[in-house]
């Protein structure tokens, strides 16, 4: 835990490189965004379904949900470049867990993990305004 600590820190420490966070390139850590909405759940995407947007690539289930994302990929793709709300409302940015996700008036918002998710779910409404407040600054950062 310690560990953890200290390395979280020092992820919080540098602001964001590029507006999307990607893994090796990859969007959401391979979960297709688009069934978080149409199935209410966290899904892996699959290699073949997938497209480019923002710079990195995303992964789909399907080619269906390929096609949604990519006839309007704003409105399916998480906040803040999917990096942690809860972060993005503190200043700076950090990676997420895509089990650590909630839809808020029809946005993806991801958290570094379910203790910090827990902490932004505190003030939803608060975060957000402060992490819609922070982003464009963070996202320019580099």
């Amino acid at each position: 835990m310690l560990i953890r600590r200290a390395l979280f820190g020092l992820v919080l420490a540098s602001p964001a490189a590029a507006r999307s966070f990607a893994e090796r390139g990859v969007a959401v850590r391979g979960v297709d965004v688009v069934a978080y909405f149409t199935e209410g759940r966290m899904v892996r995407g699959r290699a073949e379904h997938a497209a480019e947007w923002d710079g990195v690539r995303w992964l789909f289930a399907g080619a269906a949900n390929r096609a949604r994302f990519l006839a309007d990929p704003a409105a399916h793709a998480p906040a803040y470049g999917g990096f942690c709300a809860w972060a993005v409302a503190q200043g700076y940015t950090a990676p997420t867990d895509p089990s650590a996700w909630r839809i808020v008036e029809g946005r993806l918002f991801l958290n570094y993990d379910h203790a910090v998710k827990r902490r932004w779910e505190r003030d939803i409404p608060g975060h957000i305004a402060q992490g819609d407040t922070n982003w464009p600054r963070l996202s320019q950062a580099g």
